[in-house]
């Protein structure tokens, strides 16, 4: 591929967080737990939990309009949401939120590729925009993930938050910065039973904590070494890896697989806990505060959730602005 040749560009982001924070200390109470195991075990020391009278819809809405407030835009062509924890089964919540943004009757569809949801709504947005069929794009992964977490289930309760990020794609070109080079996506159905919520309606997650953490590393490193070779990049190459924010462990063993440096793996869950699809753009909106991320950087994101499903992506960070707020 050359430079000239047309693709998506990311042009900004936003993100929304419920106001509420749990720390570990209000778990206590219910869970045979402490603050020391559950920090030097995941790296958390708090998450978002939404309230009941705060919707999936809510925090993408909100997600979405900063992300167009940071890229300057009023409307796009299309909206894609990435989400696992929906208000309902139906109807999709990306129509919803387009017509709550007034963007009209732009198409609007959901993907559900859990905690890889992002990357495979990235995938889906690029295509469109690469192939011509949309200009912008406004991409939103926004999960409630207290709604079907049992608050009394030590495995799962300490880890899941509540939140929404976005960004918006327009159409460039593979030399502009922000630009998308390369992806990398897959999925293994026979592992559908490690991550999963059994039943339709009231089901609470269950998940195989030692064979998840195995296969998280194996696959992200694995999709992240093939996206390097795609955008022509060694290890050294890379500035910065944002991987799918699960547990800080299973983010240091992947900087570990890779031979990477831990300094140049984002974390950014202490306050946030794993927020599933949402949790990329969380991560990149807080490495651009904190630094981490900067104009010119080379930049890695990695994903690994149910379904079995993983997805990488690679792109030269741009220099964007990020909105953020709470509900």
């Amino acid at each position: 591929m050359n430079g000239g040749e047309r693709t998506a560009v990311l042009a900004g982001l936003g993100t929304c967080l419920p106001r509420q924070e749990v720390d570990n200390a209000a778990l206590l109470a219910r869970l045979d737990t402490s603050d020391s195991w559950i920090r030097e075990r995941t790296g958390i020391a708090a998450r978002r939990i939404a309230g009941a009278d705060v919707s999936v819809g809510d925090l993408g809405h909100a997600a979405g309009e900063n992300a167009l407030k940071a890229a300057g835009l009023a409307t796009v062509d299309a909206v894609v949401v990435a989400t696992s924890t929906p208000d309902r089964p139906l109807p999709a919540v990306a129509p919803r939120i387009a017509t709550t943004l007034g963007l009209g009757a732009v198409p609007a569809f959901d993907v559900s590729a859990a905690c890889s949801g992002f990357l495979y709504a990235l995938a889906v947005s690029a295509g469109l925009v690469a192939t011509g069929v949309a200009g912008d794009v406004l991409l939103v992964a926004t999960e409630k993930y207290s709604d079907i977490v049992d608050p009394a289930d030590r495995a799962t309760a300490v880890l899941f938050g509540d939140g929404a990020g976005a960004a918006v794609l327009r159409s460039g070109r593979r030399g502009d910065p922000g630009a998308l080079l390369g992806v990398d996506w897959g999925s293994d159905g026979t592992g559908r039973e490690l991550i999963s919520v059994p039943e339709r309606y009231d089901g609470f997650l269950a998940m195989a904590g030692k064979r998840v953490y195995l296969k998280a590393v194996e696959h992200m490193a694995g999709s992240t070494l093939r996206v390097l070779d795609r955008c022509g990049w060694a290890i050294g190459d890379v500035d910065a890896l944002v991987p799918h924010q699960a547990n800080k462990r299973i983010i240091q063993a992947v900087a570990q697989r890779l031979s990477l440096p831990e300094r140049k793996a984002v974390c950014a869950l202490e306050r946030t806990g794993n927020t599933a699809a949402a949790s990329i753009p969380l991560a990149l909106a807080h490495g651009q505060e904190a630094g981490t991320l900067g104009a010119g950087d080379r930049v890695v994101l990695t994903a690994f959730g149910a379904g079995l499903a993983w997805a990488s992506a690679g792109l030269v960070w741009p220099d964007i602005t990020t909105v953020r707020s709470e509900l």
